[in-house]
């Protein structure tokens, strides 16, 4: 599932091709991905896009806005004038654009057009009020995210007072926004922790130091445009390429890179695929 800093790519992309664009109709081809009054979007104009950790808000000048949350394989993709001479999009957007996963159309003034495609049709698309967005559903329960209200001693506060596996726990959203599976991996890699340890266990150096990487790696995804390991893309329409830099991630029966004393391991926790080094990490 695309993570913080794939949404984050997505934010910034749909922030330069959509504002100041007016919709000015939405043909909604699955309605189960789609809820709310179309009616309450039509001639409104889009003057922003927010992120809330893995969910999107585009927010329109009449006071609604449209949440999209991609879950495993949307893709939110803009075709129009700000975008000129658009690239060639990626062989991970099945079926071409429009195409038989293009569930529902944006179709924008100045022949500006946003395809949502999703192959696996877990995404949802809703319409509410602008005023209810940090209120409704999986936002309201968000907790505080890395760049955004997580300090090191809020940070230092969640895990003290669990008992849950470290992984497990960088993973649940209402106790840390946005982290997700390859970059609670990756963090926990260039922190030398063991992903199974219990969180209150760690002591004050080690937190700090995870809580450091947590950043690191999160700024590292922003910066290489996302990991398109699966069926992530920019809303160019291409691929981002942390996939590429990847540090342990996947890396299964891998030499560790850093100690070149052992293989990467993978095992299962909370029903996701760990990796570690178990010589660097304990």
């Amino acid at each position: 599932m695309p993570e913080l800093p794939e949404v984050e790519t997505i934010k910034i992309g749909l922030r330069k091709f959509l504002i100041g664009h007016m919709i000015l109709n939405v043909e909604v081809k699955t309605p189960k991905i789609f809820s709310g009054e179309k009616e309450n979007i039509l001639n409104s104009k889009i003057i922003g896009v927010r992120r809330f950790a893995k969910v999107l808000s585009i927010d329109l000048d009449n006071n609604y806005s449209i949440l999209i949350h991609v879950k495993l394989t949307g893709q939110p993709i803009y075709r129009g004038p700000n975008l000129t001479n658009p690239p060639a999009i990626s062989k991970k957007v099945i079926g071409g654009l429009p195409g038989k996963h293009t569930h529902v159309i944006f179709n924008l003034d100045k022949k500006g057009i946003l395809y949502y495609n999703d192959v696996r049709k877990f995404g949802w698309i809703k319409v509410v009020k602008t005023k209810d967005v940090e209120k409704t559903g999986f936002i309201g329960k968000l907790g505080p995210e890395p760049f955004d209200g997580l300090t090191f001693e809020k940070f230092k506060s969640i895990l003290d007072s669990s008992k849950t596996k470290i992984k497990i726990l960088l993973m649940n959203q209402e106790k840390i926004g946005g982290v997700g599976n390859i970059y609670a991996n990756d963090a926990l890699w260039l922190s030398k922790i063991d992903p199974k340890e219990s969180s209150n266990l760690i002591n004050d150096k080690r937190k700090k130091e995870l809580y450091d990487a947590i950043l690191k790696v999160l700024k590292e995804g922003i910066k290489r445009g996302g990991a398109s390991e699966l069926n992530f893309v920019t809303p160019d329409g291409t691929e981002g390429n942390y996939q590429k830099h990847f540090l342990v991630y996947g890396q299964d029966k891998k030499l560790c890179v850093r100690c070149k004393k052992t293989n990467i391991i993978k095992i299962t926790l909370g029903g996701r695929g760990t990796y570690y080094c178990p010589f660097c990490q304990k």
